[in-house]
């Protein structure tokens, strides 16, 4: 088979893309496999990007295709197909795409993760404009002004404790008359003065002109309306791990999170994972880039073990 290769990068967000570069900066022979016809994740969605180091204020699309052109720079080979599934082969394991099977030693799923929408008139127009989804990645930006947080988890919680910091005002939407999230995260945020809750209502409708400027929330009761005046929404309604196509491959959590630890190996010989599809606490660039280079490294050590068996 031509397809042979010591690593194989499903996916081409921050954390393929730094494998990418590591493992041609190892001599690895590496490919990257992108069913999208764009590198990036949801980086590329992303309008401004300021905890990045060293490049501030950088948007998003520009971020993706420097770290890209770093990647091709150093001779990575990407390939624009879907995966559909992983079978293990005599030397490793074979990767069954929707037009190419490739062979390889070793695999790296960095399928990344995509966050859960509320589907509503506006969200998708205003992302990046007013409409966010991480509050610690965008909330500088909204420093002395109004929000609204949509939820009632721990995610949604903390979202809201850490912007209440910043904002003049917080606005907590959630659909149900109590949040979900930890007590202790809850006894913090209720003791918080420039937040105001918004129970058993959901979000109408998201509006501006260039940005956003009102969020419409109905009362799910009564259907009453109330417009909000305010320059943010920061939706964390859930995460969503793009592990569909690899149930099976690896040992998963509850929530379909492939179980690794900094190491980035699962609990399958020569599968690693990196980004936003594994366990951890934090889910941002800085994080799935360290994923990426350390996935390189966990692969580095088990060829050589596997080389003197």
């Amino acid at each position: 088979m031509e397809n042979k290769y010591d690593v194989v990068i499903i996916g081409s967000g921050p954390a393929g893309l730094t494998a990418a570069i590591y493992g041609e900066r190892a001599e690895l022979k590496t490919v990257v496999i992108e069913k999208n016809n764009m590198s990036g994740g949801q980086v590329v969605n992303t309008y401004e990007v300021d905890n990045y180091p060293g490049l501030p204020g950088i948007n998003g699309f520009d971020m993706a295709m420097k770290f890209r052109e770093h990647a091709e720079k150093l001779g990575a080979n990407f390939v624009v197909d879907e995966v559909k599934k992983i079978e293990e082969a005599e030397n490793g394991k074979k990767v069954i795409c929707e037009n190419n099977t490739f062979e390889t030693k070793t695999i790296i799923i960095a399928s990344g993760a995509t966050h859960r929408k509320l589907d509503v008139p506006g969200e998708l127009e205003f992302s990046g404009r007013g409409v966010s989804y991480c509050a610690t990645c965008d909330g500088a930006f909204f420093r002395n002004k109004e929000v609204v947080v949509v939820g009632g988890g721990d995610v949604a919680v903390e979202d809201a404790i850490f912007l209440a910091r910043l904002c003049k005002k917080v606005y907590l939407v959630h659909r149900r008359d109590e949040l979900r999230a930890a007590k202790s995260l809850q006894a913090r945020l209720f003791q918080m003065e420039n937040v105001e809750f918004i129970w058993n209502s959901r979000v109408k409708e998201i509006a501006g002109e260039h940005a956003v400027n009102k969020v419409v929330i109905e009362h799910i009761d009564t259907k009453e309306e109330q417009n909000l005046e305010v320059s943010g929404i920061f939706i964390a309604v859930g995460i969503i791990p793009n592990t569909e196509n690899f149930k099976g491959v690896a040992d998963m959590d509850n929530q379909g999170y492939f179980i690794a630890g900094e190491d980035t190996k699962t609990s399958t010989k020569g599968i690693f994972v990196a980004g936003d599809v594994r366990t951890k606490q934090l889910r941002q660039i800085v994080t799935a880039v360290s994923d990426g280079a350390n996935a390189i490294t966990s692969i580095e050590h088990y060829l050589t073990e596997e080389a003197v068996k």
